[in-house]
């Protein structure tokens, strides 16, 4: 059955709620790359709909951010397009799920590692049709095969040798000893340049090499490590580690022996094996990493680092982040007095549009009874204190970065990363408080049902 096409607007509209509209428009057939309330997950659309249905390097119309209503449409009609092979894809990927549990493999993200190979399938296969079983057998060895070992169980099993651990412990304390603690803070005026030069068609700035040569970046995590760090952001009204880490200054890195996703401290305070398990868990091509012993000799230097990172550019893209972070007022309560540069007009203003963001902002406002134990002030807290969960969510990025020596070259590159960790987080917020209100809604429907005699 074919779909109509949406009709089209003299407006611009936002490309992610273009590609959501598109998504829902397909029905339940692609269920298993949707969320619960039916919008494309954040992996579909990073792994699957943007690289391989939109691609962008060819129709770079479709790249922007919002997007007039002759762009709206053809994305709008690509993704229709693909319906049949998104739903043999989702087809793919429950196939891939099953056998991946009936061979007892756990390590990695199935999401991350299936996602693509499961729409090459799809548009080589169709849906799965007789010798599906053995198809996805062999993508599931040949996926394992890719990794050369380079799994969480490889660490697990390699840092459960008693040598190697007191060897390693005995190389973090002696690296940890050797820093060098200076209450000393990087250049504000610097930081200001380069983040008030984002968002221009050069987004680019001297200053950010400038950083990176005077090693701005490497002065704060120095200063960091200051019992008494000077005014790093100027803001006496938050710590200056931002959340990185939970103490007032970072504990020493230890071995550990096992990590979760749900339990994972601040990124300062994680074990060597929890720095290195988000690493093998989100990774895509393992291939292209070290090899576990390298990765965990590597990360042993690294974690006793300034900022827990080897590359300056990397570094000196904390200290934007920072300086950006500071300034982020979603609620618009004009609390910051950071935010005055070009980057901080774009992502506050996004951020404000948002429908999530409006319904806390009321709530901050005239706050009134939540019926779901505080969960929907909980969230309208998180926007209070923005900066938290973008300091989290950049720090893995860049760590990330790090480990597969991808250094930041200038800084529109670092801006790229800047902005997307931005609408990450600004996208996992508006996640979460549409489930709050799906689980709030869900209650209360079967309270208004008369009672049975």
């Amino acid at each position: 059955m074919s779909i109509p096409s949406r009709p089209s607007t003299g407006e611009r509209r936002p490309r992610a709620m273009v590609i959501d509209a598109a998504w829902r428009g397909l029905g339940p057939g692609p269920r298993a790359l949707s969320g619960p309330g039916g919008a494309p997950l954040t992996r579909t659309v990073k792994l699957i709909v943007l690289p391989l249905i939109v691609r962008p390097a060819l129709r770079p119309e479709l790249a922007a951010d919002f997007l007039d209503a002759r762009e709206a449409e053809r994305l709008d009609a690509l993704i229709r397009e693909s319906g049949a092979v998104l739903e043999a894809t989702a087809r793919w990927f429950t196939l891939l799920k099953k056998t991946r549990r009936a061979l007892g493999i756990v390590a990695g993200n199935p999401q991350d590692l299936y996602f693509q190979r499961c729409f090459e399938l799809a548009t080589e296969h169709g849906a799965p049709g007789p010798g599906a079983d053995a198809v996805a057998r062999a993508v599931l060895e040949d996926v394992v095969d890719a990794s050369g070992g380079r799994t969480v169980a490889a660490l697990k099993e390699h840092l459960a040798d008693a040598s190697r651990r007191a060897r390693l412990d005995a190389e973090l304390a002696a690296a940890w000893d050797e820093r060098e603690a200076v209450p000393g803070a990087a250049d504000a005026g610097l930081a200001a340049e380069v983040l008030d030069a984002c968002g221009a068609e050069e987004a680019d700035s001297p200053a950010f090499a400038a950083m990176v040569r005077a090693g701005h970046g490497g002065l704060l995590g120095r200063a960091l490590w200051s019992a008494h760090p000077a005014d790093v952001w100027d803001r006496a009204d938050i710590p200056p580690h931002l959340g990185l880490t939970a103490h007032r200054v970072p504990p020493r890195p230890e071995v550990g022996r096992g990590a979760s996703t749900a339990t994972l401290p601040a990124p300062f305070d994680r074990t060597l094996f929890e720095r290195l398990f988000t690493v093998l868990q989100a990774s895509t091509h393992r291939e292209q990493l070290p090899t576990v012993p390298e990765l965990v000799r590597r990360e042993a230097a690294r974690s006793c680092a300034p900022l827990g990172l080897h590359d300056e550019s990397l570094r000196v893209t904390v200290v934007l982040g920072g300086r950006l972070a500071v300034g982020l007022d979603p609620l618009g309560a004009g609390t910051s007095v950071a935010g005055s540069t070009a980057a901080h007009r774009i992502v506050n203003s996004r951020w404000r549009r948002e429908a999530s963001v409006l319904r806390a902002r009321r709530m901050t406002v005239s706050p009134s009874p939540d019926p779901d134990g505080g969960v929907l002030n909980a969230l309208a807290q998180d926007l209070r204190t923005p900066w938290a969960a973008y300091m989290r969510r950049l720090w893995v990025r860049l760590h990330g970065r790090d480990v597969r020596d991808a250094a930041l070259p200038d800084a529109a590159s670092a801006w790229g990363v800047l902005d997307g960790v931005a609408r990450s987080v600004m996208m996992d917020h508006r996640a979460r408080v549409r489930t709050a209100l799906r689980t709030l809604s869900s209650a209360a429907e079967p309270a208004a049902e008369p009672r049975s005699a």
